[in-house]
């Protein structure tokens, strides 16, 4: 089965927000670019997403004119295609000719997506289960995604690794195979 990689949101925005922590950020694309290699080597497309809002507000930095709106400069990839989303799921992204995620990835024969990209549980688990609900195939590489602690209704700090585990759960054998970097493309 043809397959792609998605890499989302994986974009200097992030970096403006105040919930943001580097702490996972060298660790994560380290995985995400062991994943970009790989592909590369076998010739498994690589589409790049990015979020960027409808309003186009300079202050907020997923808006077109604050500068953000662009790649982590550590992330070194060729990509196949560029997609932008103003919503959680990639699969609603469009390029620039207003071709959208899922056409693109159906005109090209792919079967199976790798998810990876900002934020866990956010627009990566979206994009899975919403892949997985269009037919098609999906690996979550968990490792290759990141995300930041949360506060619960009750004030409770959720950890960046309590997410994590909590969205293996509910993707695993239900919407994706969970896989890790190192096994993604075995």
């Amino acid at each position: 089965m043809q397959q792609a990689l998605i890499v989302i949101d994986v974009q200097e925005s992030f970096r403006q927000r105040p919930y943001f922590r580097a702490e996972e950020l060298p660790g994560f694309l380290r995985n995400v670019q062991s994943l970009v290699d790989g592909c590369q080597a076998r010739g498994i497309p690589i589409v790049q997403v990015f979020h960027r809002e409808r309003t186009d507000v300079a202050s907020d930095p997923f808006a077109a004119s604050s500068g953000y709106v662009r790649a982590m400069p550590e992330l070194k990839l060729h990509t196949d295609a560029v997609f932008h989303k103003h919503v959680h799921s990639a699969m609603f992204g469009t390029a620039a000719d207003g071709t959208t995620l899922e056409s693109w990835l159906r005109a090209h024969g792919i079967g199976e997506l790798l998810i990876t990209g900002i934020r866990t549980e956010q627009c990566c688990e979206t994009t899975t289960r919403h892949a997985s609900d269009l037919g098609f195939g999906v690996r979550y590489v968990t490792d290759a995604t990141l995300t930041f602690p949360m506060r619960t209704r009750s004030g409770r700090e959720v950890s960046a690794a309590e997410i994590r585990e909590r969205t293996e759960m509910v993707l695993e054998g239900r919407f994706a195979r969970v896989v890790s970097a190192a096994d993604a493309l075995t």
